[in-house]
């Protein structure tokens, strides 16, 4: 492959080059020193692999992946000198589209740089996922968009949320891309006759298309849909949902455990179950069930809820495989879809 190095301290670079020269079947395409010059470098001469760097001058990694992805798409790694310290901005990375993310190589030790099999590691991960080398088509962009990245099986990500519900949506929402390789649904508790109104405003934080989910609609990666009514959203096949009054004695209407419960029932592929801020309970039940049927599950922290009513009611019932501050679940979301896509593909 390929392989381009973005990074602006010299014995990072060196330590990646002699990885790659002792490398069989790897050249290195060319060096950047910082985020800005590695988007013009890429529109010039797209590579096979681009090994990024988080912080740098001029333009961090973030908004460089960014770019790349934008204009001249290819796969990128994170390449940063501590992946748990720098968490954050390792998931806003793979929310801009970054496939993975290693810690950077070291020249502390004689041979070869420390590090190595672990960059080498995820080289081989990413060469199986976009099929070798693009040299024999003529360094043209790699078409590593979101809908190649789609995973053989069909992906639900189901969202329930309440009082505070709308902004902590727009902000989860706001970090998928308009090729988001699942279908989303949301249930929020709000007066119907404002749901619309909250549909439009949700389609303008996201570059998804979010509407009010209608009867027989089949839920599709790239668009939102969004309960409309008092009657609860439930799915009523494998492939649709429509709406339903049972149960009729839920003190919630629309209900989210309805809809959590509903999903697990009838979807024939992987779910992400999330639940915000909000008061009460509702939710939280349908999240338990999701968890014990095998999907991850993600519970909003108490810090950043306005209310703390429904993610603490799942969080005492062992609902959440994590619990995470609002800012870094859309990043996560991101990144464990792109992880289910790497580890599908390499069974």
């Amino acid at each position: 492959m390929r392989i381009a190095i973005v990074n602006d301290m010299v014995i990072a670079v060196e330590a990646m080059r002699r990885i790659l020269l002792n490398a069989r079947g790897h050249e290195l395409a060319w060096v950047a020193r910082d985020g800005a010059e590695a988007v013009a470098r890429c529109a010039e001469d797209t590579p096979d692999l681009v090994l990024m760097d988080l912080i740098m001058p001029e333009m961090d990694g973030v908004e460089a992946t960014r770019r790349i992805m934008a204009k001249s798409p290819c796969a990128i790694v994170v390449v940063t000198a501590d992946v748990g310290q720098n968490s954050s901005k390792v998931f806003e990375a793979m929310g801009a589209g970054a496939l993975d993310a290693v810690n950077t190589p070291t020249l502390d030790r004689p041979g070869s740089p420390g590090g190595s099999d672990a960059l080498l590691g995820k080289i081989r991960t990413i060469s199986r996922l976009i099929g070798g080398s693009t040299r024999s088509r003529s360094h043209s962009a790699i078409p590593l968009d979101m809908p190649t990245l789609h995973p053989p099986r069909p992906q639900l990500l189901v969202l329930g949320a309440s009082a505070g519900g709308p902004a902590a949506l727009g902000q989860v929402l706001s970090h998928f891309p308009a090729d988001f390789p699942a279908a989303v649904l949301i249930v929020q508790h709000v007066d119907c006759q404002f749901a619309e109104g909250l549909a439009h405003w949700l389609d303008y934080q996201t570059e998804l298309s979010v509407r009010l989910a209608r009867e027989g609609d089949e839920p599709e990666p790239g668009t939102v849909l969004l309960a409309g009514t008092e009657e609860h959203l439930v799915f009523i096949n494998s492939a649709q949902v429509g709406y339903t009054a049972q149960p009729i004695d839920s003190a919630y209407r629309p209900s989210i455990d309805v809809c959590f419960n509903s999903a697990e029932e009838f979807w024939r592929g992987d779910i992400l179950g999330v639940l915000l801020t909000g008061m009460g309970r509702d939710g939280a039940a349908g999240l338990k069930s999701l968890r014990e049927a095998g999907h991850h599950t993600i519970v909003q922290d108490q810090a950043t809820s306005a209310v703390y009513g429904m993610p603490k009611a799942a969080s005492e019932l062992k609902a959440a495989s994590e619990i995470l501050p609002l800012e870094k679940i859309g990043p996560r979301l991101m990144s464990l879809l792109i992880h289910r896509f790497r580890d599908q593909s390499a069974q």
